[in-house]
């Protein structure tokens, strides 16, 4: 199979948006449960209960979060180099949170403390709340813009601080990305686990819902007007990269161009007001297994609408505009994504079935129960 550059360049936008899909289908649920756990379980049995729907899973799912993050890496090296550069602090919090979540689950149960296991409990919270946030402050921020340019050695010099990142339009993108994180995990939970565990579970999981709805429709009213990004000239798709080769200016509502000129984009955010709003309907309905698939549709029109408004930006620049980032001229050579879209051809669905085999295997209800009778088991 011989692509042409400019289609493997729109090929692997799209591979790294299923990517981010899928860590927040997959690896999202765990966290979604993870900020649950203090307030859905009252004692160490209900605690534990929680812990076990997603104990066998979470560290399988952390696949989605490796690989998405190797492939920006790799496909667009230059976009993978700024962001870490700009967003340093940002992700060095996201890694000191998610550094609970693997001690938190082989720690909790080694000591029969009440104490002991309360930290772990809110480790763990941390652990499952903190990382969506800044996800979505981060998404807030790429659509503002990110105060950087290139040197004459096209090295990527970030302008701004990270208390400017915490401004109010990407707080609220943290707080749609959170909510829908947690509707997405409340889904998850209500589908595993039966009583009072479950019914507090549907209660913060409608709420959650709910906020995911309000707060995405203000984003968006609010992102109308934003200036947005639009290239003028000099990018072309087929073209060696050369982030500093085009022109772009900033206007009120560029970033709700693609909708005009394509107008079947609307689905995407409609897909995650209704996948929202469905699975709260099905959660009162007791419905919990298609609640997690509509919630899964939701997470799929959010983020689907970040990446539709953006294209053909994937970073840019509100320093110097001409310096933005986008499909076109921040990708790696033509054999790269050659060579690795074999690769995801081959092992994606590698991967897929043994995670779907693995659900399948460990289906059903956590009860009570079951903790009790198996006291010895690591969560």
């Amino acid at each position: 199979m011989l692509l042409d550059y400019e289609t493997l360049k729109v090929i692997w936008w799209l591979l790294v948006g299923v990517l981010l899909v899928g860590f927040a289908v997959m690896d999202g649920h765990d966290m979604g449960v993870g900020a649950l756990l203090p307030f859905v379980g009252k004692d160490d049995i209900e605690r534990r209960v929680v812990i076990n729907t997603v104990g066998p899973h979470w560290d399988g799912n952390q696949v989605w979060f490796i690989t998405g993050g190797g492939a920006i890496f790799a496909a667009w090296p230059l976009v993978y180099a700024t962001a870490f550069s700009g967003f340093y602090w940002a992700m060095l919090i996201v890694l000191w949170a998610l550094f609970f979540r693997p001690v938190g689950f082989d720690y909790r149960s080694k000591i029969e403390h009440p104490t002991w296991r309360s930290v772990w409990d809110w480790g763990l919270f941390v652990g499952g709340f903190i990382p969506p946030v800044i996800f979505g402050v981060a998404f807030g921020n790429l659509l503002q813009g990110v105060p950087f340019y290139f040197d004459s050695y096209l090295v990527p010099i970030y302008t701004g601080s990270f208390w400017a990142l915490l401004n109010p339009f990407a707080l609220l993108a943290g707080v749609v990305s959170s909510a829908m994180i947690i509707l997405h995990g409340g889904a998850y939970l209500a589908h595993r686990t039966e009583g009072v565990i479950q019914e507090r579970t549907i209660r913060y999981a409608r709420i959650a819902a709910i906020v995911t709805i309000v707060s995405f429709v203000l984003a968006g009213l609010w992102l109308q007007g934003i200036d947005g990004y639009r290239i003028t000239g000099g990018a072309e798709p087929s073209a060696l990269p050369n982030p500093v080769a085009k022109t772009v200016v900033q206007e009120a509502g560029a970033w709700m161009a693609n909708y005009g000129s394509c107008p079947s984009l609307w689905l995407l955010p409609l897909l995650g007001i209704a996948g929202a709003a469905g699975a709260f309907v099905l959660l009162a309905q007791r419905k919990t297994l298609l609640a997690f698939v509509s919630s899964a549709l939701a997470l799929v029109g959010i983020i689907g609408t970040a990446g539709a408004s953006m294209f053909p930006f994937i970073m840019p620049s509100s320093s110097v505009p001409s310096a933005s980032l986008t499909v076109w001229d921040s990708v790696s050579s033509h054999r790269t994504l050659c060579i690795m879209l074999w690769a995801t051809l081959i092992f994606m669905p590698l991967i897929i079935f043994y995670t779907s085999w693995a659900y399948r295997v460990m289906r059903g209800k956590v009860t009570a129960a079951y903790v009790r009778e198996n006291d010895h088991a690591a969560y």
